[in-house]
């Protein structure tokens, strides 16, 4: 697609200085301020405003952020921005203005990469999350409520939580900050001191102040190369409903299990997509491939591309006794 419209938009005095603050004030700037002064100044050329149109109206668009992670225009920003858009626009520093095509979504993780055409964007580069420390610098940067280009600093708060995205899949790893974040900001760029991208920004709880998250870069990164290349994530499926249950001692005991939760099988579908004959409704999961199973979401995140087509071996509890059975797992639709 080609660009089609150009706005311009009032630009600042784009000198080094700010009005009305000569040399030595700047240099009296501590060190803190500088560090984020610096950040931002790499990234911020490259982060974007995005207008989601639901209907091709503007009455119904909705708005978020993204980043560029090429020159070639591909864009980083969250599913749920995206999510049922008719039109999606998006809008650089510069003041351009370009139609964006969605490449690929995975509402599992709210990530999604969309691309405009062109040359030479500016574009950043994702940082290693897991090298991230709690009561480190962050920077948020992003467009709350249609504002553009605003920066919020603050520290990792929380690291390795796990956060349900708006799809209901659990997301692990997730970062949890108090960089302040507000609607728009979706889609934006977390940001470390180098101004490498270590996350990106997702959601904000509304009743619990300062708490805000933001999906990690080593998480993303492996989604956004799948979306690019092959349009989506492919995952594994085993083709159950289920739900968390607490186990009794005596179970626990009798079967000398680590854990004292286990999946109770409610549901399984028939329908030849997986070889789950083995499974039967009121079966309790508490191991997969070895490995001790507590909950959904740990099973959950276990169930991935690797294991399409693959046999596993399953532990359940029937009857009160652990018996191993075994199922072939799909790919999830």
């Amino acid at each position: 697609m080609k660009k089609y419209k150009t706005i311009s938009y009032l630009q600042g005095n784009e000198s080094n200085t700010s009005p009305g603050v000569n040399q030595n004030e700047e240099s009296e700037l501590d060190s803190y301020s500088n560090t984020v002064i610096s950040a931002v100044d790499k990234v911020s050329p490259a982060v974007v405003q995005i207008i989601a149109y639901k209907n091709g109206n503007e009455k119904d668009a909705g708005g978020g952020s993204g980043f560029f992670i090429s020159s070639e225009g591909f864009i980083v920003t969250n599913s749920h921005v995206v999510a049922e858009a008719v039109k999606l626009e998006v809008r650089t520093p510069d003041g351009d203005v370009f139609l964006a095509e969605l490449k690929g979504n995975d509402p599992s993780t709210d990530v999604a990469v969309i691309k405009v055409y062109g040359k030479n964007f500016p574009s950043v580069k994702f940082g290693d999350s897991g090298k991230l420390r709690v009561g480190q610098l962050v920077v948020a940067i992003g467009n709350p409520y249609g504002f553009q280009y605003t920066v919020t600093a603050g520290v990792v708060s929380a690291l390795g939580r796990s956060m349900r995205s708006y799809a209901g899949r659990l997301i692990d790893n997730v970062i949890q900050t108090d960089a302040a974040l507000n609607p728009g900001n979706s889609g934006g760029p977390l940001i470390n001191s180098k101004g490498e991208v270590v996350g990106i920004n997702t959601a904000i709880i509304a009743s619990a102040q300062g708490l805000c998250f933001a999906v990690g870069s080593n998480t993303a990164e492996y989604v956004v190369g799948k979306l690019i290349m092959e349009g989506k994530v492919r995952r594994a499926f085993l083709g159950i409903e289920g739900q968390t249950i607490n186990l009794s001692k005596r179970i626990v005991n009798y079967n000398h299990l680590s854990m004292n939760k286990g999946i109770y099988i409610e549901r399984v579908e028939r329908n030849g997509r997986a070889g789950n004959s083995q499974l039967a409704p009121g079966d309790i999961i508490v191991g997969f491939n070895n490995i001790s199973i507590s909950s959904v979401d740990e099973l959950y995140l276990n169930l991935n591309e690797s294991l399409i087509g693959k046999v596993v071996e399953l532990e359940i509890l029937r009857n009160g006794i652990k018996t191993p059975v075994k199922a072939t797992l799909a790919e999830a639709a």
